[in-house]
């Protein structure tokens, strides 16, 4: 046999990167310490929350990596008015190893904020498949149970034209209001309270739609299209329908935040929810579309009116710009609030139309504005004089 030479081809060879095969004081701990937690110990929502957003401020050393076509990079802090501590700070000349340039750490107020709720895509799937599922059950329970068959005629009719027209509100202010306010915040704690937020309110507007689809099938004369007409056409939902799409339309993102959950949702959506559905909805043989409301009122009051104080807590409190912050929350005040009386007290005929009636709609006014004062009082804020509209 004849001996085969060896190939000569080029051998390959394995090297470990510099920055990987150091080993660092820190190479085994379990929890990241790049930012200061808000309690003794960090939490799991912090770390795969906390800096996920890139920032020149505190890492980002080559300047953003991408820009709009005006040329504004990133996510400008001018998108908002309002201010937190460093905000007037110039972005630090950075260079390789440059680090703060000797700014306190982190370098800007706007990331102290944490979320309450320690929101985060893992707890967001969790609850929305938790919610999803009891409505589920709800509704399969009570067509088995023939619920459908003991409401009042009168309120078939309500709920197909003016329960399916807050789904309207829901689909829109969940889109084009937190979706829009989420992509102009400045950090990604910011931007997971927000987008969740978003979430629940596209989330129950779904649920209307597929309530809405339900009763169709099971109830005779129900008219699945009546909130259509109703959105459009019927002078009690005017003025929520152009304060809705007002509120569409506000360009900055900490204004719309404020305005939909400060001030609107209290006076306005808590105002139908639970001192019209809630109240009107037994009494006229539905124990169905509660639960669904109740979900979306739960969904509010619990979790995104809680995180939405938080937020605006730091920065009536900010260190720097607490006088800036405040007046100018007040001027929205005075801006949203006449606007949001004006569209509750146009939903004033809806109270008379149930056969069982809710109670009084000035008793509910009233307590929408208890509770909106009362919102206002914890983040100490003044009432504007248009309150007692």
């Amino acid at each position: 046999m004849t001996a085969t030479s060896e190939r000569s081809v080029p051998k390959p060879t394995f090297t470990d990167a510099e920055a990987g095969a150091k080993v660092f004081p820190d190479s085994s701990a379990r929890h990241f310490n790049y930012f200061t937690a808000a309690k003794r110990k960090q939490s799991h929502y912090e770390d795969v929350t906390v800096e996920v957003q890139p920032d020149p401020r505190h890492y980002l050393a080559q300047g953003w990596l991408y820009a709009f076509a005006d040329g504004k990079g990133g996510y400008p802090l001018e998108w908002t008015a309002m201010k937190a501590w460093g905000s007037d700070r110039p972005l630090p000349e950075r260079g390789p190893g440059s680090g703060g340039k000797g700014y306190d750490w982190p370098a800007l107020g706007w990331h102290e904020f944490r979320d309450p709720n320690e929101e985060w895509e893992l707890t967001l799937y969790r609850y929305n498949a938790n919610v999803i599922r009891q409505l589920n059950q709800n509704i399969d329970a009570a067509r088995q149970a023939k619920a459908f068959e003991q409401w009042n005629r009168n309120w078939v009719e309500f709920v197909a034209k003016h329960v399916g027209a807050w789904m309207h509100v829901d689909h829109g202010l969940g889109l084009y209001l937190y979706a829009n306010a989420n992509r102009r915040a400045p950090t990604n704690m910011h931007n997971n309270a927000i987008s969740v937020n978003s979430m629940h309110r596209i989330r129950a507007a779904q649920d209307l739609a597929l309530y809405n689809l339900t009763l169709t099938e099971e109830i005779d004369g129900f008219d699945g299209a009546a909130h259509l007409t109703t959105w459009a056409e019927d002078p009690a939902w005017q003025g929520v329908r152009e304060t809705a799409e007002q509120l569409t339309g506000i360009w900055d993102w900490c204004e719309a935040i404020f305005a939909a959950n400060i001030v609107f949702e209290p006076l306005v959506g808590e105002l139908f929810r639970s001192n019209l559905v809630q109240q009107a909805a037994p009494a006229n043989g539905d124990f169905v579309t509660p639960t669904l409301i109740g979900a979306e009122e739960f969904d509010f009051s619990e979790r995104d009116l809680r995180y939405t104080k938080a937020m605006f807590h730091l920065l009536i409190n900010d260190k720097e710009f607490a006088g800036h912050n405040q007046a100018l929350l007040q001027k929205w005040l005075e801006d949203w609030v006449p606007k949001c009386i004006a569209a509750a007290r146009a939903l004033q005929p809806l109270w008379s139309q149930p056969d069982a009636k809710p109670i009084r709609f000035e008793d509910g006014l009233d307590r929408a504005k208890s509770r909106f004062a009362g919102i206002l009082s914890e983040l100490g804020l003044k009432a504007p004089e248009e309150l007692g509209q």
